[in-house]
């Protein structure tokens, strides 16, 4: 296993991580500046306002991007159990 190999697997896992977390994060970054954009205009300074629609936000994400996630994730997977032979000889 060369070390061009190992850079472009560790490459490959950091892409699939960013792509995998990215539609949980940005649902979670949208609903936070909606809540914080109405807390300013209302000057309500309550901190456990945004969890709660945070949190089912992230759910309703999960719920429909779910099986897309588990796909992606089982396509790495099998890629990279497909590549051990090529890595070892």
């Amino acid at each position: 296993m060369t070390p061009e190999s190992v850079m472009n697997l560790g490459r490959q896992a950091i892409e699939m991580a960013i792509l995998i977390s990215a539609p949980l994060l940005l649902t979670s970054l949208v609903i936070g500046l909606i809540i914080s954009i109405f807390q300013a205009a209302t000057q309500i300074n309550e901190q456990t306002l945004t969890f709660i629609p945070k949190l089912l936000g992230t759910f309703c994400v999960l719920a429909f991007a779910g099986p897309w996630i588990l796909r992606q994730l089982i396509d790495f997977i099998r890629r990279l159990i497909e590549s051990i032979p090529y890595m070892i000889g």
